[in-house]
């Protein structure tokens, strides 16, 4: 069976995260949403997404495909009513349509269905949706605890130093070429799974749930609190509460960063913290694209939410629920405004526009320092995105 994850309209509610990557693409837990689907399925996915993104995240269309909400999670329920759907039907709920079975030609590159005279089918499962940036935090202890389980199931970690001080360690996971000496880890609140050739330094304190995914770096004497995931290939330092980064960013130096969601390839400077509690203990408000206003999360904590490629200097404060888009250079003393448009440079004293050609001349460096090709189709996608966040840049 052939199947594609495609993305409802909860996409527009995780902007900014999802201005460079289709829903599927959030790491949430250990794994990103497509890999916990690949890995039930035991196939390959593709995608269902916005134009400008489809050349990097192309569909694959068969005579016969199952396409999936990218926003829902799988569990082995799921999986069970999903293999089960026939042609020309479709699995809901009172609110989600979560996967339907449809012909090639009741499908086009757009994403518009056909789907005419369709048999609804309700779901008994009970699974996690992301609706909103604030869920990836949210719900990321529950994330954890399932991709643990999944992934480590019938397998047996690499031994822990003996160097170490370690609370319950059955809940803890080691992959092969991982580094873990001379840190306390206390695994009781949840997992702790350090990926492939991580390395946890020296005196850094962490509580469970925790993830570190391969090639990760926790620096000396860092402390972090569950529920966290720091993503591949990213270094982090000093303290970390219910946070995700998505991979590929660095938090290296002190700082407090907490119930926060930081995508690929940012950079904050040394000492730059960020707010999650109000003083008047209000629920925090956040910048909503899709409404172009600040909304109620309903949380009393919430941090920062940050898009692809963007950086802070040394020293920069970020209020409680504070949004910054995509490729930002943020710096400067005292806090910041609670939304930074994507393409911003400059901080408390003004703002103007991060020029496109020299954004990409950054990130370009940034792609090569991990041997990767900062090729023509990251480029093309930067480019989209500039244009999509212009109105953003008038507010």
């Amino acid at each position: 069976m052939n199947y594609i994850l495609f993305d409802d309209q909860s996409r527009n509610h995780l902007l900014p995260l999802t201005f460079m990557r289709p829903v599927a693409e959030i790491r949430f837990g250990i794994l990103t949403i497509r890999e916990k689907w690949e890995h039930y399925l035991k196939v390959k996915t593709s995608t269902l997404t916005e134009n400008y993104l489809s050349s990097k995240f192309p569909i694959v269309k068969e005579k016969t495909n199952i396409l999936i909400n990218g926003s829902v999670c799988p569990t082995p329920q799921l999986i069970k009513e999903i293999n089960a759907l026939k042609p020309n039907q479709i699995l809901v709920t009172t609110d989600t349509i979560i996967a339907l079975n449809i012909n090639e030609e009741d499908l086009d590159d757009t994403g518009d269905m056909d789907i005419t005279g369709i048999d609804e089918i309700e779901t008994r499962a009970e699974f996690i949706k992301i609706n909103e940036s604030w869920d990836i935090f949210s719900m990321n202890g529950q994330a954890i605890a399932d991709d643990f389980k999944l992934i480590t199931r019938g397998r047996k970690s690499q031994p822990i130093s003996e160097t170490n001080r370690v609370i319950a360690p059955e809940n803890v996971f080691i992959e092969k070429g991982a580094k873990v000496e001379m840190a306390i880890i206390n695994a009781s609140a949840g997992p702790v799974y350090i990926g492939k050739d991580a390395e946890v330094m020296e005196g850094a304190v962490i509580r469970g749930p925790f993830v570190l995914c391969d090639h990760g770096v926790v620096k000396m004497a860092a402390k972090i609190y569950g529920p966290t995931t720091i993503g591949p290939w990213s270094k982090v330092g000093g303290e970390i509460n219910n946070s995700v980064i998505f991979g590929y960013s660095n938090k290296a130096h002190d700082g407090f960063l907490g119930n926060s969601v930081i995508a690929e390839w940012c950079n904050l400077g040394a000492d730059t913290n960020n707010s999650n509690l109000k003083n008047s203990y209000d629920n925090v408000k956040l910048w909503s694209y899709p409404q172009s206003t600040f909304i109620d999360t309903g949380l009393q904590f919430c941090g920062l939410i940050m898009g692809d490629h963007s950086k802070t200097g040394i020293n920069t404060m970020f209020n409680t629920g504070t949004v910054v888009g995509v490729n930002a250079n943020v710096f400067g003393p005292g806090f910041q405004r609670n939304f930074i448009p994507s393409f911003s440079w400059g901080g408390t004293s003004g703002f103007h526009i991060y020029d496109i050609k020299k954004a990409m001349k950054v990130a370009e460096a940034v792609f090569a320092r991990r041997e990767k090709p900062f090729d023509e189709t990251e480029k093309e996608i930067l480019i989209n995105v500039f244009e999509l966040t212009a109105r953003n840049r008038l507010l």
